[in-house]
């Protein structure tokens, strides 16, 4: 069982930068898979990160290449989001999630889910 408890939400204006942070509990955390999700009001959850259980391999959704940067400490046992040059299409709730198997880029893929932070980027 991993418990994920998000972080580091809040609202910034356009072009601004926000740190999300994923904080797990259990002995197990670096043997999963973690990704960054996000869902904006009455849309689907969608794919924005995700990062192996090493760190060593990183893949990202099209529009966040080169302004978002997922990356973890095993030892902290935390995942972080680094979002910069941020846009008001960025505006959601974002999740993290933990993945036994290699994480892909779908919801189902992932096996434990956060409560979500929001993030809300004005013009």
């Amino acid at each position: 069982q991993v418990q994920l408890v998000e972080s580091g939400g809040g609202s910034v204006q356009a072009g601004g930068s926000l740190r999300l942070s994923c904080a797990a509990s259990g002995r197990t955390f670096s043997s999963y898979a973690m990704g960054w999700f996000r869902q904006a009001p009455g849309k689907e959850r969608k794919f924005v990160a995700r990062i192996s259980w090493s760190g060593g391999s990183t893949y990202y959704e099209d529009s966040v290449k080169g302004r978002f940067t997922i990356s973890r400490d095993n030892a902290k046992n935390t995942v972080y989001l680094q979002m910069n040059s941020l846009k008001p299409e960025d505006t959601a709730v974002y999740y993290c999630a933990a993945a036994r198997n290699s994480a892909a880029v779908v919801p189902t893929s992932y096996n434990y889910w956060g409560q979500g932070t929001q993030v809300t980027v004005s013009s």
